[in-house]
């Protein structure tokens, strides 16, 4: 570990105990050959096996340990905080990414991009994780448009400024690339290689598959309407009420002037659902709006962001 260190390399770590030594040993080896000063940061996500005092007789280390088990998103979080490097690495502690393959990643970064993505473009997975990956990808190019093909894929780098804003919840590190085009930042992305897992079993299952898509979802919106959400809800909303006064304008004439017997039709509850939901929608929107303007005027900043200033 060096004192003002240029890259950072962070490892979150649930339960890969027979990983940890090997792991610490290859991105040891890969940050020598490059030359540069390094720190490398593991993040234990709760683990109940031997992972912790696997990471302790590794050096040079910096280990933080949460109480519990928070998950692989808070873990990233907590291990970017404690980076100190100017360029921030992020992988899996699966062994199935490359540490060698950190070299590509910063080369690419050289063409001036703020953040390199890794491609699987070889996957060594089973059919399953595939099946689940191929479809998140599919969701993410429709809702998100990206440019990039693996967003699943952990071993990325990044500028340290693209995380001076920025706090990970959920699922949110599958989505960091997304995040940070939507604000202005350079997206690349370079084939890595991919190996399978040897040791421990995988931690993605059903339930991160929906996190993730409820984190897609909000990403979606958050890029589509962050700043005018009273576009959506309120356009929603007046569509809405009137389409519910249409529906009551049609019933009246039916009553009024072809004397038709409202009592047993549903239509009229219809038309007034619409109108109230229409109402909802559209105060929903205002409130929407107020939060926003509030969120950016306490973190100091505002909807854009600024590459440089120059002055001549």
């Amino acid at each position: 570990m060096q004192e003002n260190p240029y890259l950072s390399v962070v490892v979150p770590l649930y339960n890969e105990e027979g990983n940890v030594l090997e792991l610490h040993k290859r991105i040891l080896s890969a940050c020598q050959k490059l030359g540069k000063a390094f720190e490398i940061i593991f993040v234990d996500d709760g683990s109940k096996d031997k992972t912790v005092g696997e990471c302790k007789v590794c050096s040079p280390l910096k280990l933080v340990q949460f109480r519990k088990n928070f998950g692989q998103t808070a873990a990233f979080d907590a291990g970017i905080k404690e980076a100190q490097g100017e360029i921030i690495i992020t992988m899996d502690g699966d062994l199935q990414n490359n540490p060698d393959d950190i070299e590509l990643l910063l080369a690419e970064m050289e063409k001036g991009f703020d953040v390199v993505s890794g491609w699987r473009h070889q996957r060594k997975d089973n059919f399953m994780k595939k099946f689940f990956s191929r479809g998140a990808n599919m969701l993410r190019k429709i809702l998100i448009h990206d440019t990039i093909h693996d967003s699943g894929c952990s071993l990325k780098a990044y500028k340290r400024a693209c995380f001076a804003e920025v706090d990970l919840f959920g699922e949110m590190h599958r989505f960091m690339p997304a995040i940070l085009e939507m604000q202005g930042y350079r997206v690349g992305e370079v084939k890595v290689s991919h190996f399978p897992r040897i040791h421990g079993k995988t931690k993605y299952n059903w339930k991160r598959a929906i996190k993730g898509f409820v984190d897609m979802i909000s990403i979606w919106f958050w890029r589509r309407y962050a700043n005018r959400p009273l576009h959506l809800f309120g356009g929603t909303g007046i569509i809405f009420s009137l389409i519910g006064f249409l529906i009551l304008i049609w019933m009246a004439v039916e009553k009024i002037f072809f004397n038709a017997s409202l009592a047993e039709k549903i239509w009229p509850l219809i038309g007034i659902f619409f109108i109230l939901a229409g109402i909802q929608l559209f105060i929903s929107g205002l409130l929407a709006d107020i939060i926003i303007k509030n969120y950016y005027k306490n973190r100091d900043a505002m909807n854009y962001s600024i590459r440089e200033i120059i002055e001549n």
